[in-house]
């Protein structure tokens, strides 16, 4: 099917033959690189393997909804926020376009000669992209404006001082801002920039973690000082689709709903698509909210659609989307089938109340 970039996406039949290779094509590329370029990895050791088949591994994420859904800009952005984090790390960036050119030979050679085209042109015009980019860095999507509290309150969070970080978030509430508007001005954007910082190395995993961890106990103080909504009798069902772990966003979402007078049930990180629909039958929510952090993450949110309308029928609850896959790509949400996206906290709670009084 023609896209708008020029390229074709592969069939239903295509792409299971494409993700039944996928460990092959992994296993063939990594072995090629070590056979030809050993010794420029040899410092790296057994990791270093390990490290291959890692990025390999995502090459192939990223590859995916490029073949099903026909958008390659986010695999491009893939791989330049891979070059820059490599760079930051003083490990070689050198062999990406490479091991591009590799994927494609070994799709060409073990697919039909239709869809090893399909996948090999997508291949090569990612690598293009990504090469003509050179060293631009790639922009994150915007966070909402930060205030002055949010560089205080990252220090905090960097230095595992939670006290500190509460503070800061009580300080705001004090003088009258409510607890949606100190999450998208002060935790938001803080958490942005240790993003980016941990992607320029300047910030551990173990601080990012750490971080993540008092940010969520802070929300939950937040949540307990805020006054109590007239309530509206109408209910949402939150979680985060499989393969998606980064639940602070949506967290931030529950509460925005939560405090708009809705009744929530946020089910988290990583939730599987079984198991969400199956609360989602017996709850029965006016809404459903899932976030996406990564496009390959796509054909779950579009299973999940297709199975809440089989169970539903007519009665499907509404769905919205949002997540950073989104936010940088809101197209995406009219691809998968949902009704609506979410570009933050306070926009989904009004989509959503627009949506139920229609």
């Amino acid at each position: 099917m023609p896209i708008g970039t020029g390229l074709s996406t592969l069939d239903a039949e295509g792409l299971q033959r494409f993700k039944a290779l996928q460990a092959d094509a992994i296993s063939a590329v990594t072995e090629r690189f070590y056979t030809t370029h050993g010794s420029a990895y040899a410092e790296f050791g057994k990791r270093g393997r390990e490290a291959c088949r890692e990025d390999l591994a995502y090459h192939l994420e990223f590859l995916r909804p490029a073949l099903e859904f026909g958008l390659l800009q986010p695999m491009v952005d893939y791989l330049c926020w891979l070059s820059d984090v490599l760079h930051a790390r003083s490990i070689p960036a050198g062999h990406l376009g490479l091991s591009l050119d590799w994927l494609a030979e070994f799709f060409v050679a073990h697919m039909d000669a239709a869809d090893g085209t399909v996948v090999a042109a997508t291949l090569h015009a990612a690598r293009d992209k990504f090469l003509a980019a050179g060293n631009t860095p790639t922009k994150p999507p915007t966070p909402p404006a930060a205030w002055p509290e949010a560089g205080p309150f990252e220090s905090a969070l960097l230095a595992g001082n939670q006290r500190e970080a509460l503070a800061v978030v009580n300080r705001c509430i004090d003088r009258g801002h409510s607890l949606i508007e100190v999450e998208m001005h002060v935790i938001q954007p803080a958490l942005y920039q240790i993003g980016e910082k941990w992607q320029a190395n300047q910030v551990t995993v173990a601080q990012e973690h750490m971080a993540t961890a008092i940010v969520q106990s802070v929300m939950t103080m937040g949540l307990l000082r805020s006054p109590p909504p007239a309530l509206i009798s109408k209910r949402i069902l939150l979680a985060c689709v499989p393969g998606n772990d980064h639940a602070i966003g949506l967290r931030m979402v529950a509460d925005a709903f939560q405090l708009g007078g809705w009744d929530v049930q946020y089910l988290g990180a990583n939730v599987p698509t079984p198991a969400l629909v199956a609360q989602a039958v017996e709850w029965k929510p006016d809404l459903v909210g899932l976030s996406v952090s990564f496009p390959q993450q796509l054909p779950e949110v579009k299973t999940i659609i297709e199975q809440l309308g089989a169970r539903f029928g007519s009665a499907r609850p509404a769905v919205i989307i949002g997540g950073l896959a989104i936010n940088r790509f809101n197209r995406l949400a009219g691809m998968v089938g949902a009704d609506a996206y979410m570009a933050n906290a306070q926009a989904a709670l009004a989509s959503a109340n627009s949506m139920v009084s229609g």
